[in-house]
């Protein structure tokens, strides 16, 4: 590693839109200062990846249960505290827009348009039946073994 180059990575494990949020934050943050930056999403964080409409992928059947009951796409995940039966994601993205700041999806996006490595977990993409098809576009894929690759020469380290 360049020991002049700063690194940073993050692993996104909470399907939660204001912990989502706040990977994308400090990435895009990171990447601003000029960090080298992934975010290696497993588990829940997986979610924030999905495209938001159905793609048509052949599946068994605990695989399509998988899908139905996770939320499709940065847009649709849920609050960690205060989501008042699915009004607390209304409620702040109202407060987002109401003050200019950008949404997930948008942070997703300057994420891209930064250079951010956006890595999805292919351990847990197997585990619950996600197809690269299902997932945004851009993104890379990789196992546990690639992110502790990129962990050991980064200088700062999250797990959200």
């Amino acid at each position: 590693m360049d020991s002049d180059k700063k690194k940073t990575t993050i692993v996104l494990f909470s399907g939660d839109y204001d912990k989502a949020m706040a990977a994308f934050i400090i990435a895009n943050g990171a990447a601003a200062y000029d960090h080298e930056v992934t975010i290696f999403a497993t588990f829940w964080g997986l979610n924030a990846f999905r495209k938001d409409a159905a793609v048509p992928v052949k599946k068994g059947f605990l695989e399509k249960m998988f899908g139905w009951m996770m939320p499709r796409g940065a847009n649709k995940l849920a609050l960690s505290k205060m989501n008042f039966a699915g009004m607390g994601p209304q409620l702040i993205k109202h407060v987002i827009k109401k003050h200019n700041a950008l949404t997930l999806p948008q942070l997703i996006e300057l994420a891209q348009e930064q250079g951010i490595k956006l890595v999805a977990c292919t351990m847990t993409m197997d585990l619950l039946g996600l197809q690269k098809e299902e997932l945004l576009d851009g993104l890379e894929y990789a196992g546990v073994a690639a992110y502790l690759g990129e962990a050991s020469d980064a200088r700062v380290n999250l797990f959200i």
